[in-house]
């Protein structure tokens, strides 16, 4: 980059007046952050460079949007904007001192830049050291900062505004905690049992459970419990916490992580990592002599010999020396706290070459026509990350024989190893009251929220989605009458469930659950885990089997009776996607998990399952609707539980299931279902149900719905209930306004109007789709049809999504990908070469159509 001046020391320098007026025709686009602006210094909106990148980065002093030093010229061609800080951090190796030792030596004030500190270089022997300068644009005149006397004041309040902005995504990681720990007020008198209690170097494992994973050391008894999701995201049972609440011992440390430095200490009384002064002398009491000690991984030393039972040993591959793999497409992400769902989603999205020819194949287009502000443009985003994990940029191998060269010339430039999806994951989240919480989440539910923005927000003629775009072919069948109903649906997720009852090794399962109450009742350690096999083809079996129609309405008896439906592939897509139903609850409606080994083959055919549609000698059941009866009281309705349970298993918050259920009438879990496809984007979604009075439904729907210009606009509610019926959301809204939102009335007009009015309100339109975003997902209605991409139901496996824990709210996800001819494990920032793919513990599975 050619720069047409150089305003630094000596020479160079410009009188103050000079750079006054150098700066005065830019003056009315120089903005100073005020406390709603968010402020990117730390990442580029098109890329994942930043400050420590090799071109640092340029924040607009306008937007204060950052841009690496591949689209800052971009942003100034699109906007005119001239005036950005820039931004660098330098790693220089510290000046020795006469002893010999290395003094500290910092130029700057204070580290202005929230960045992360490399962990791998020793901070005896190098610094940081920050740079900022004004750049102007287009001839990249260069002012060095701290230059305050010289400029003038606007310009440096703006400049030091934005230099002490706090980060957008501090709320998003409540967990990164690089400042400045304090020492725990309990260090100095901690009490510490002389109890007899002495702790191995090695092999720990929860007291309370099998984990061997995120272990903590209490240390005023020497209880090792396992810990829930403190610093790293690990995952767990909590059992450290419990014993805390049951004890009011305070201090525990992370086993794995002690070394002859120190080790990371939790106070649960403070809620936060502390310091612990006397950290030797209380793990002496244990018999653990730090200066033995070494971090690693999992907490266990290389010569441990242990059996691989815990799922979260054998699908992390723990004990097993992997190779990492550098270069395009084998670029780690970090998990900023719970995030491993999203990580291990998009890591299979972005192995697929539609989304990849779609989102990095289109990059420049999609960027060049991103709107003023990218980092709220799905697209733009999209973009990004699928190039950050393609380029290889982000993912380079060390180099020991360039970072000897680099130490010579006293400047370091770090490897990037990974990127961080910050931007993303804020971005994505919006507004969705699960995934924009640090809190764990189901992978099944983020690919589908993913999916439904991805129909939302097309990219190009087609949709990279219609890829894993099916049609399901529901016949449903009335036992007394024996008539018969087809329907299709639109589904993106072959769900699978676990046939527990074709388990191949009961009688192991019999005796390890005798040995293990044993145990439990005589407080022994448990024994080993045993696991239940269950057969594929069971479970393929279990899928094409009839199910019970709960509540299910005869039309040609005109009253309820028994019902049996099964579904079958009306099409078969492009990607299979086959999701494990391993998550299910218990009779006291706790959540849990099934614990399952499954033989899932590598080629699967399920050509067998294609549908065949009304066969000769079926008789079709009537096309009438069933009657709709409004209690007086609606909070007298009860809510069907059975249903509620169908739709919690598959995945959906529980409030939302029952609020689901209600509002349909207790109509059964399909149309409950087609309700949660309808709302799911709400941002109310999961809170719990409140049964106002009728009235004030249907008054409260019109206030949220005049909100946006539109009066006398029918409650979703009962535009919902007669959706589920089988007629089209305009005729729903047609009647219930024609009828002023009276449900009885408003079938009675439908009946009485076979051929409403065609015409429609644009502005009812719009609302239609605001309201009803996931439409596409439930149902096509067009003309056209569905987009399907039909063919032969033969398939391959190149890709899996493995859980460790007990649910969806907790624990860890991996992916594992087939890429060139072997499998390759992704778990966050680790890509390494797989030597033991779990392909028997996955949760989903991605499959692809083989050519005919």
């Amino acid at each position: 980059m050619q720069r047409a001046a150089l305003f630094r020391g000596g020479d160079a320098q410009m009188a103050a007046g000079d750079l006054g007026e150098l700066l005065v025709p830019y003056m009315p686009t120089i903005r100073v952050p005020k406390s709603g602006d968010r402020v990117f210094k730390t990442e580029c909106a098109f890329s994942y460079d930043s400050p420590d990148s090799e071109g640092g980065l340029y924040v607009c002093m306008n937007t204060f949007l950052g841009f690496g030093r591949e689209h800052i010229e971009r942003h100034y061609r699109k906007t005119g904007q001239c005036v950005y800080l820039h931004l660098k951090r330098h790693l220089r190796q510290k000046v020795p001192g006469a002893s010999g030792g290395a003094l500290p030596k910092r130029r700057n004030a204070k580290l202005f830049l929230d960045l992360e500190i490399s962990s791998d270089l020793n901070s005896d022997d190098f610094e940081y050291e920050d740079e900022a300068k004004l750049v102007i644009f287009p001839d990249h005149y260069e002012i060095s900062l701290p230059n305050i006397e010289e400029l003038p004041a606007l310009v440096t309040i703006a400049c030091d505004a934005l230099l002490s902005a706090k980060s957008p995504y501090r709320k998003q990681e409540p967990d990164s905690w690089e400042e400045e720990l304090q020492a725990s007020k309990h260090a100095k008198t901690l009490v510490q049992l002389d109890n007899g209690v002495r702790i191995p170097p090695s092999g720990w494992k929860c007291s309370r459970c099998d984990l061997r994973e995120n272990l903590w050391l209490n240390l005023s008894d020497g209880s090792v419990l396992c810990g829930k999701w403190f610093f790293d995201g690990s995952g767990g049972n909590g059992h450290a916490v419990e014993h805390y609440r049951d004890t009011g011992y305070p201090l525990a440390v992370k086993l794995g992580t002690i070394t002859p430095d120190g080790a990371d200490v939790y106070s649960f009384d403070e809620e936060e990592p502390v310091l612990d002064p006397h950290i030797a002398k209380h793990l002496a009491h244990f018999g653990i002599d730090m200066l033995q000690m070494q971090v690693t991984d999992n907490g266990l030393r290389d010569n441990d010999i242990k059996p691989r039972v815990s799922e979260w040993e054998v699908i992390q591959e723990a004990g097993v020396k992997l190779k990492p793999m550098y270069g395009p497409g084998y670029t780690g992400m970090k998990n900023l706290g719970n995030s491993c769902y999203l990580n291990a989603v998009m890591q299979a999205i972005f192995s697929i070459p539609e989304f990849q020819r779609a989102y990095v194949g289109n990059l420049p287009r999609i960027f060049d026509y991103s709107p003023l502000d990218p980092t709220q443009d799905f697209n733009t985003q999209m973009a990004k990350l699928g190039h950050g994990l393609l380029s290889g940029q982000y993912s380079k191998p060390p180099m020991k024989s360039e970072l000897i060269e680099q130490v010579m010339k006293e400047e370091h430039k770090p490897q990037h190893n990974g990127i961080s999806p910050r931007m993303f994951k804020a971005f994505i989240s919006k507004g969705h009251p699960e995934f924009s919480s640090n809190r764990q989440q189901d992978a099944q539910e983020f690919f589908l929220h993913l999916i439904n923005l991805v129909e939302r927000n097309p990219v190009g003629s087609e949709n990279p989605s219609d890829v894993f775009r099916f049609l399901v072919e529901e016949r449903t069948q009335c036992c007394q009458s024996r008539k018969v109903r087809y329907t299709d649906r639109v589904d993106y997720i072959m769900q699978l469930p676990v046939a527990m009852e074709a388990a191949t090794n009961k009688d192991e399962l019999i005796a390890y659950e005798l040995k293990r109450r044993e145990a439990e009742a005589a407080r022994r350690p448990l024994p080993e885990l045993v696991r239940a096999k269950i057969p594929f083809s069971a479970c393929l079996q279990a899928f094409s089997e009839p199910s019970n129609v709960e509540d299910f309405w005869s039309s040609a008896l005109q009253a309820k009776s028994a019902g049996v439906k099964t579904s079958r592939f009306a099409s078969f897509p492009e990607y299979l996607v086959v999701q494990i139903k391993k998550f299910t609850f218990g009779l006291d409606w706790i959540p849990k998990k099934l614990d399952v080994s499954i033989d899932m083959p590598d080629f699967l055919d399920i050509s067998h399952l294609r549908a065949r549609g009304l066969q000769p000698g079926e008789e079709e059941l009537p096309d009438i609707a069933p009657p709709i009866v409004i209690p007086d009281d609606p909070k007298a309705l009860d809510i069907d539980e059975s249903s509620v349970m169908q739709l919690a298993e598959m995945g959906f918050p529980l409030e939302a299931c029952r609020k689901a259920v209600y509002y349909t009438g207790n109509l059964g879990a399909e149309v409950a279902f087609n309700w949660i496809i309808a709302h799911m984007e709400e941002p109310d979604f999961a809170e719990p149900l409140v049964i106002p009075a009728f009235g004030e439904v249907a008054s409260s729907g019109a206030a949220a719905l005049g909100a946006v210009g539109l009066d006398n606009q029918p409650p979703e509610e009962m535009v919902a209930i007669i959706i589920s019926m089988g007629f089209q959301r305009n005729v729903a809204i047609q009647a219930l306004k024609a009828t002023n939102n009276n449900l009885e009335r408003a079938l009675e007009w439908i009946f009485s109007h076979p051929d409403p009015e065609e015409e429609s309100d644009p502005a009812l339109d719009t609302m239609d789709m605001e309201n009803n975003a996931n439409a596409n997902i439930l149902a096509e209605t067009g003309s056209e049809g569905p987009r399907i991409k039909d063919g032969p139901g033969r398939y391959e496996l190149f890709g899996f999504i493995s859980h460790m824990g007990t649910s969806t709210m907790s624990g860890h996800y991996v992916c594992h990908l087939r890429k060139e001819g072997r499998w390759v494990i992704y778990n966050d920032l680790r890509v390494c070469a797989s030597e033991r793919p779990p392909k028997d513990l996955g949760y989903i599975y991605f499959y692809h159509r083989i050519p005919s």
